[in-house]
């Protein structure tokens, strides 16, 4: 299944709105960001190591059952295609990406989640984390991705699992993600305890504070 992210100012069919390419790209970008065909590498510290036997998944917190599953496992859940546009915090944007992994819908599929979850925490590998409402982590174009453009992640873009949220700043959309958490109450991130704002649109340019 491949879905295509409309972007924030895409004309609708029937607006007789065409425009040039160089219009409807700038459409696509918010404010203080440019187009690069590159995929810069940035993360903090190291890229951790991988080891199959004991990598796993988990969800936890206010669901009725924790799960869990193992690599193997959760590469058997099933698969979609997102393409869609992102956008960095530091400035770049790249327009078209294509990724491919389980929906952050699936995921949560497998547990039934309490009635006063509201927030989502996501932890990776080196006690990184990141955290979103449930509305945010749930939007139709998220997904755990295990393969950009067609090839499997290379370690540094987040091999074996990153988190996909092109919504946001790509902060948000962690790399190396082992779990998610769900909790009552918002909590901020690795990032967010620094200073970036708390949300992340890039379409109100919420980088830091807030």
């Amino acid at each position: 299944m491949r879905f295509r992210v409309p972007f924030r100012n895409e004309p609708r069919f029937g607006t007789g709105e065409t425009g040039g390419g160089h219009e409807l790209e700038r459409r696509r970008v918010p404010p203080g960001q440019y187009v690069t065909d590159r995929f810069p590498v940035l993360h903090y510290g190291p890229v951790p190591s991988f080891d199959r036997d004991s990598w796993d998944f988990r969800i936890w917190g206010l669901v009725e059952e924790e799960k869990r599953w193992t690599f193997d496992q959760f590469r058997q859940l099933p698969t979609r295609e997102v393409v869609a546009d992102i956008h960095c915090v530091t400035g770049w944007s790249k327009l078209d990406t294509r990724w491919e992994g389980v929906s952050t819908h699936e995921v949560l599929r497998h547990v039934q989640l309490k009635p006063e979850a509201r927030f989502v925490l996501v932890h990776a590998e080196r006690g990184f984390t990141t955290n979103l409402s449930l509305e945010d982590f749930l939007r139709e174009e998220n997904l755990f991705a295990w393969r950009y453009n067609g090839e499997e992640l290379t370690p540094e873009h987040g091999w074996p699992l990153r988190l996909v949220v092109p919504s946001l700043y790509f902060w948000k959309s962690a790399k190396w993600v082992r779990g998610i958490e769900l909790l009552a109450d918002d909590r901020p991130g690795f990032w967010e305890s620094y200073g970036y704002h708390n949300r992340g649109d890039p379409w109100k340019e919420e980088r830091y504070g807030g």
